[in-house]
């Protein structure tokens, strides 16, 4: 098996995809990359694609229609300095999207992906918001708990890039960390808060990397880049930020198990607020 990288994987560790991310996947590089401002929109339509669920006769729902759904805010003007590495942005709206004067305040709620997931899935899809508290261990034990479902399930987090480990480490970095725990890695991309996908863990002797398939072409192979268990939860924790957390998106039929197993880590199922305004809320 091979890493987003292209690298070959050592025997010896061990990988997991969760559930529905082959179609996750597919769909996340057909719509590459995010545009402006709807990171929340384009997980919160990956994670419909996972779960197999689409517009029906209206039409496969893309970015712009779930960031309708949302709630979604658009930034008036493009901001080009909060993009990662030379990406220039995209502003070829579909759909003509409320718009907002403060930068630092478009995109989308947690309370908004929550409710387009349930929304536009019939209420086939539950959407959990969990705000942690976020350490290696209650994240490593959140995802084996969605990767034994046997229904697709998306983790969507909400996170501060800054915590991030740089998107293009080296394989030799990522061995060094899973084989010795070697914390030192590339410096971070950007600085924002966001939301990608989680997908999959390849765990070694030393450390837990997680598979994070992300908005921009740019940012690792393709999108899709590894993140050590350590800097994730902390970037999911967002102490220097407004809040972030994770939205585990399963079958209604998942919903209890999954609630009563997080109950038992001691994550805190509640919405946060990201600092992101909504329609309601004057700009």
């Amino acid at each position: 098996m091979q890493t987003p990288t292209g690298a070959s994987i050592p025997a010896g560790l061990d990988v997991v995809l969760l559930p529905g991310t082959r179609e996750l996947l597919s769909r996340h590089a057909r719509e590459l990359p995010q545009r402006d401002d709807l990171c929340g929109a384009f997980c919160g339509a990956l994670a419909l694609c996972a779960a197999g669920i689409d517009g029906g006769a209206e039409g496969q729902i893309d970015q712009d229609a779930f960031a309708l759904a949302a709630g979604s805010v658009v930034s008036a003007l493009a901001d080009t300095d909060s993009l990662p590495f030379q990406e220039k942005g995209r502003r070829d709206y579909r759909l003509a999207l409320p718009l907002i004067d403060d930068p630092s305040r478009s995109g989308t709620t947690a309370a908004g992906v929550v409710r387009a997931l349930e929304q536009l899935s019939a209420a086939r899809l539950v959407a959990i918001p969990y705000m942690g508290p976020w350490t290696p261990d209650t994240l490593d034990r959140l995802f084996d708990l969605a990767a034994a479902l046997s229904r697709p399930v998306t983790l969507v987090a909400n996170l501060a890039t800054h915590h991030l480990w740089g998107s293009r480490a080296r394989v030799d970095q990522l061995l060094d960390y899973l084989l010795t725990g070697e914390q030192e890695g590339p410096a971070p991309d950007w600085d924002v808060g966001h939301f990608a996908c989680v997908v999959g863990r390849l765990r070694g002797p030393r450390g837990c990397l997680y598979a994070v398939a992300d908005t921009y072409p740019s940012l690792g192979s393709g999108g899709v880049h590894l993140q050590p268990a350590e800097r994730l939860a902390v970037a999911l924790e967002r102490r220097d930020m407004p809040a972030g957390g994770v939205i585990a998106v399963v079958f209604a039929e998942d919903g209890a198990a999954v609630r009563s197993g997080a109950g038992a880590l001691g994550l805190r199922e509640g919405l946060w607020d990201n600092g992101t305004a909504t329609m309601e809320t004057p700009p």
